[in-house]
């Protein structure tokens, strides 16, 4: 039952991802943006996650013994829906930042607790975590494939409505969650010290190397189609495509994890994040070429995903999930994706998006050497 609750919240978390993150950028062009007031706005999202989930998870851990977490999961929902009411209310650019920030800020500290829920839930069968966590790509599926349709057939202007209905399903869903019982681990894992040196830092470090280099994917990949010819409705199936490779991995992560260490898994993440940026930086004629390249979010972001969560999980307790969880998306989702947000926006406007998404597949290489040099089988 608590799994199916798990499902549904991941579901509408990732449908108003799917909601917001292909289709708010070309709503903020629809009122006259540039690119690089776009570039900053869209950053706010990982500039929150730097500091929200380290927030949201001292905060559970300071009230655990009176308020459960899942409350608190609750509490943050609520606060992003009011918050985000303020961008229904304006069209000014400092109007729509301030409600952007404080709508992420609570909207971001909510994912860390709920991923160390899922991997308490599933303490002796960690490797199901990606059979819940499919639901939040099937989520996004929905909703990018419904509102491309949608915005090829009404005005842009309905956008940041649909986010708001999201938002409120994520609401709902997390009404039903429920606390799971803390057992003892049944593995060594470090102490929390262990979170702020050696094999933790190079894997965040790396793992902010590759959300950096999705920056220029997920602030301009809809505005570098629409630059090329593609319609919203191939836009919306192209971000799809993606999203299906990524459920596959999900679904297939059980069986490789089982034959192929993790650290195998996430060399070979980074090598094919870096060959996926070149094909859609130089090959956006072709859309043979982008299918290609969209295959392979399968393991750029799947795969990579739900490697680092489970070496997260084989490395620390069940205790000190919370924070490590918050922790790698403070730095990798946070840092990174601010990181990889601005970056995108200075070259867009610098250099073009060729080159943009070339130094993106430099970023995934770099990535790649932390892994070889950093982190042990």
């Amino acid at each position: 039952m608590q799994n199916g609750r798990l499902a549904a919240w991941y579901f509408a978390y990732f449908a108003f991802i799917g909601a917001f993150q292909p289709y708010f950028a070309l709503y903020l062009q629809e009122l006259g943006l540039p690119a690089q007031r776009i570039a900053w706005l869209m950053a706010l999202s990982p500039a929150m996650r730097l500091v929200a989930p380290l927030c949201g998870s001292w905060f559970a851990a300071r009230i655990g013994r009176r308020v459960r977490a899942v409350s608190v999961v609750s509490a943050t929902m609520a606060a992003a829906l009011l918050c985000f009411c303020g961008v229904l209310a304006t069209r000014e650019f400092w109007g729509l930042a301030l409600a952007l920030l404080s709508m992420h800020f609570f909207w971001s500290a909510s994912l860390p607790l709920v991923e160390a829920l899922t991997l308490k839930s599933l303490e002796h069968r960690p490797e199901d975590y990606g059979r819940i966590r499919l639901w939040g790509s099937l989520g996004f599926i929905v909703t990018v494939m419904g509102i491309g349709w949608l915005l090829d057939h009404v005005g842009i202007a309905i956008v940041p409505w649909l986010d708001a209905a999201m938002i409120l399903a994520t609401l709902l869903a997390s009404l039903a969650l429920r606390e799971a019982p803390l057992t003892p681990s049944a593995h060594a894992a470090e102490p929390l010290a262990g979170l702020y040196r050696g094999k933790m830092l190079a894997l965040c470090l790396a793992s902010l190397c590759m959300v950096a280099a999705h920056g220029a994917l997920y602030v301009f990949y809809s505005i570098h189609l629409v630059a090329h010819g593609y319609d919203k409705s191939a836009i919306g199936a192209l971000w799809v495509l993606g999203v299906a490779a990524e459920i596959a991995v999900f679904l297939s992560m059980p069986y490789w994890s089982k034959r192929v260490s993790y650290r195998a898994i996430l060399l070979a993440s980074f090598a094919l994040a870096a060959v996926r940026f070149v094909m859609i930086g130089w090959g956006a004629e072709s859309i043979v070429c982008l299918l290609l390249a969209q295959l392979l979010h399968g393991a750029s972001f799947g795969a990579h995903h739900v490697a680092t969560l489970m070496t997260l999980n084989r490395w620390f307790s069940a205790r000190r999930q919370a924070h490590a969880q918050a922790l790698y998306g403070s730095v990798a989702y946070g840092a990174g994706g601010l990181i990889g947000a601005v970056l995108a926006g200075e070259l867009w406007v610098r250099v073009g998006s060729s080159w943009t998404y070339g130094a993106a597949s430099v970023l995934a290489l770099v990535g790649l050497m932390l892994i070889w040099r950093g982190v042990e089988e």
